[in-house]
C-alpha cells in the first residue's frame, strides 16, 4: 500500500512539478494567440496598413504586416517613373489591405490602391477648405482636357482660361494651379477649373488696381488683345483702352503696327470713370509731341529726307522723324513721269529726299514734294525747243481731237487734228498717223506754266492753198476730181494736187437734188468747173451743173 500510496505520490508529485510548466506553455500559447487575434481583428479589410519589407525578389516584395502569414505585392507596384526600386528589405511602408486570405491563405496587399487612396484623401481635403492643387495638362478629350493632379480629373473647355481657348494643343504638357470645383470618389469623378482661380486673382488685382488709379498716372500693362480701332491693356485685374490715335503722334494704319499681343508697355491714363471703370490709356502721350518744333525744323523749302512709311492711290507717307509725316501727292513725284501710281515710283520702307512745300499745323499736316528735288525740266522747255524748231518723236497716243507725240521721256507734244493736213479735213488722227510711227514735226507753241507744246505735222511742208492753188488754179477752170466723201450739203472731191473741193448739192444738177448720194457715189471720178476760189479761207467751190451747162452751150455753137 504504502509502496503503492509511494509509488501513487511519487507519481502525482512528478505530475504536480511537471504541471505547472505545461499550464505556463498552455497559458502562453493561448495568451499569445489571443493577443494577435485581439490585434489583427483590429485592421480591417480595405484599410492601409503599416508593414515591413522582409524580402525583395525579382517579381514581388514580400510584406510583414503581423499577421499570421506575410502578403506580398508585385514588385512593379514599388518602381520609378523611371524603372528603379524604391524600397529595400526593412523598410515601413504603408499598404492596402485587400484580404485577410486568398484561397491559399495568403494576405492580399496592394501598395498602388495605398498610394491611391492616400492621393484621394488629400484631393478631399484639398477640396473641403477650397484649396488649390497643381495640375498637369496631358491631353485633349470630349469637351475640355485630361489633366493629372495625382489622379486623372476633367478639365472643362470652359475652364481653361478667362477667355475660350482656341487652340487646346498648345496648353498640353503644361502645370497650373487649379481649383477643384467637384469630387465624387465613389465614381472616381474630379473636375477641376483654372478660370476660377484666375478669376479671383483678378479680382483682388482689381481691387488693389483700382485703389491707386487715377488720372495721369503712368502705370505697365500687358496687351490681351488687339482691335482695328485700338487694344485693350490689363492694368492688373482692370482693362484699358489704348485707341489707334492715341498710340503714336504720326498717323499708323493698324494697331498691329506697333504691338503684339502679350507685350509689355508703359501707358498714361488719360481718363477714369470710376463709376463705370471705363479707363481711356495712352501710349504717345508719354512723350512730347513734335508737331511743336515742326515749323522751326521743317520750315517751307527744307530739304531732308525721310521714310516712306505708307502708300496710298493718291500719294505716299514719308516720316520726317518719329511722329511727323507728310504727304507727297502722286503729282509732286515727277516733272516728267506719267505716274498711275506711287508704288511705281517708291515703296514702304524706301528713303527718299523731299522737299517740304507747305505746312498746316493746326491740321497737323506737311506737304511735300520729291520732284523738286530736281530742276523742273519744263523751265528751260522754251529753251530747248523754241517756236519753229524741227522735232522728232513717237506717236504715243491717239484721241479724238489730236495725236500726243513723245519727244523725250516724260515730254510729249500734241498734234491738234487741224495741224495734220493742209488740203484734208481730217476727223480723227487715225486718218493719218497711227500709235507708234516715228514722225517729223514743228514746235508751235510752248506753254511752260500749262507745261503745254504744240506740234504741228503739216507745217513741215509749204502751204499749197499759198504755193500750189494760186498757179494751177482759177474760176472757171476745168478740173478733173474725185469724191473722197459724202455729206447732206454735197460732196467733197479731192483734186490731183491733193487739194479738196466742196461740190455743193445745189451744184450737182440743174433740177432740185433731195441727196448728194443720188447723183454721185464716193471713189467716182468727175470733171467739174471751179466756180470759187478763196485762198486767204482756203476755199474751193466746184460745180458739176456748171460744167454740165457749158458743154450743152459749146455744142449748140458747133
Amino acid at each position: 500500500m504504502n509502496m503503492m500510496g509511494t509509488g501513487d505520490d511519487n507519481r502525482e508529485r512528478k505530475e504536480d512539478r511537471n504541471l505547472p510548466g505545461e499550464l505556463e506553455q498552455r497559458e502562453s500559447t493561448v495568451s499569445m494567440q489571443d493577443i494577435y487575434d485581439q490585434t489583427f481583428k483590429d485592421i480591417l479589410e480595405g484599410e492601409i496598413v503599416k508593414g515591413k519589407v522582409l524580402n525583395v525578389g525579382t517579381d514581388s516584395i514580400v510584406i510583414d504586416i503581423g499577421y499570421k502569414s506575410e502578403g506580398t505585392i508585385p514588385i512593379k507596384e514599388f518602381l520609378t517613373p523611371q524603372g528603379q526600386l524604391e524600397i529595400q528589405v526593412g523598410d515601413d511602408v504603408e499598404v492596402y489591405l485587400e484580404s485577410k486570405e486568398d484561397n491559399e491563405g495568403i494576405v492580399v496587399l496592394s501598395r498602388e490602391k495605398a498610394e491611391k487612396i492616400k492621393v484621394w484623401d488629400e484631393i478631399s481635403k484639398v477640396y473641403e477648405k477650397g484649396g488649390v492643387v497643381q495640375a498637369t495638362i496631358i491631353s485633349k478629350t470630349k469637351g475640355g482636357l485630361i489633366v493629372d493632379i495625382g489622379v486623372r480629373a476633367f478639365l472643362p473647355g470652359s475652364q481653361v482660361d478667362l477667355r475660350p481657348v482656341r487652340d487646346l494643343d498648345r496648353v498640353i504638357g503644361k502645370t497650373f494651379p487649379m481649383k477643384i470645383i467637384k469630387l465624387n470618389q465613389r465614381r472616381g469623378n474630379i473636375v477641376v477649373s483654372r478660370r476660377e482661380l484666375l478669376e479671383e486673382e483678378r479680382k483682388g488685382l482689381k481691387e488693389k488696381t483700382l485703389a491707386t488709379l487715377e488720372e495721369g498716372k503712368v502705370l505697365k500693362g500687358k496687351i490681351k488683345n488687339i482691335t482695328e480701332y485700338g487694344a485693350f491693356i490689363d492694368l492688373g485685374g482692370l482693362d484699358g483702352l489704348l485707341h489707334i490715335t492715341d498710340m503714336s503722334w504720326g498717323r499708323i494704319g493698324h494697331p498691329s503696327e506697333l504691338f503684339a499681343v502679350g507685350d509689355e508697355i508703359e501707358v498714361a491714363v488719360l481718363k477714369f470713370d470710376r463709376q463705370t471703370e471705363r479707363v481711356s490709356l495712352g501710349y504717345k502721350q508719354r512723350l512730347s509731341d513734335p508737331w511743336k518744333e515742326v515749323t522751326q525744323k521743317f520750315a517751307p523749302g527744307t530739304k531732308v529726307n525721310g521714310k516712306v512709311v505708307s502708300i496710298t492711290d493718291y500719294g505716299a507717307f514719308v516720316e520726317l522723324e518719329p511722329g511727323a509725316e507728310g504727304l507727297v501727292h502722286i503729282s509732286e513725284m515727277s516733272w516728267t513721269q506719267r505716274v498711275k501710281h506711287p508704288s511705281k515710283v517708291v515703296a514702304v520702307g524706301d528713303v527718299v529726299e523731299v522737299v517740304v512745300l507747305e505746312i498746316d499745323q493746326s491740321a497737323r499736316r506737311i506737304s511735300l514734294g520729291m520732284k523738286q528735288v530736281e530742276p523742273n525740266p519744263w523751265d528751260a522747255l522754251e529753251q530747248r525747243y523754241p517756236v519753229g524748231t524741227h522735232v522728232e518723236g513717237t506717236v504715243r497716243n491717239l484721241v479724238d481731237f489730236g495725236a500726243f507725240v513723245e519727244l523725250e521721256e516724260g515730254i510729249d507734244g500734241l498734234i491738234h487734228i487741224s495741224d495734220m493736213s493742209w488740203t484734208k479735213r481730217v476727223k480723227h488722227p487715225s486718218e493719218t498717223l497711227k500709235k507708234g510711227d516715228h514722225i517729223g514735226a514743228l514746235v508751235l507753241h510752248v506753254d511752260r506754266a500749262a507745261r503745254r507744246i504744240s506740234l504741228g505735222l503739216k507745217q513741215t511742208q509749204p502751204d499749197p492753198w499759198k504755193s500750189i492753188v494760186p498757179e494751177r488754179y482759177r474760176v472757171g477752170m476745168d478740173v478733173m476730181g474725185k469724191v473722197v466723201r459724202i455729206t447732206d450739203f454735197g460732196a467733197f472731191v479731192e483734186l490731183p494736187d491733193g487739194i479738196e473741193g466742196l461740190l455743193h448739192v445745189s451744184e450737182l444738177s440743174e433740177g432740185r437734188v433731195n441727196k448728194p448720194e443720188d447723183v454721185v457715189k464716193p471713189g467716182e471720178e468727175l470733171t467739174l468747173k471751179i466756180i470759187k476760189l478763196d485762198t486767204d479761207d482756203r476755199k474751193l467751190g466746184l460745180s458739176l451743173r456748171a460744167y454740165q451747162e457749158a458743154g450743152r452751150e459749146k455744142g449748140e455753137e458747133e
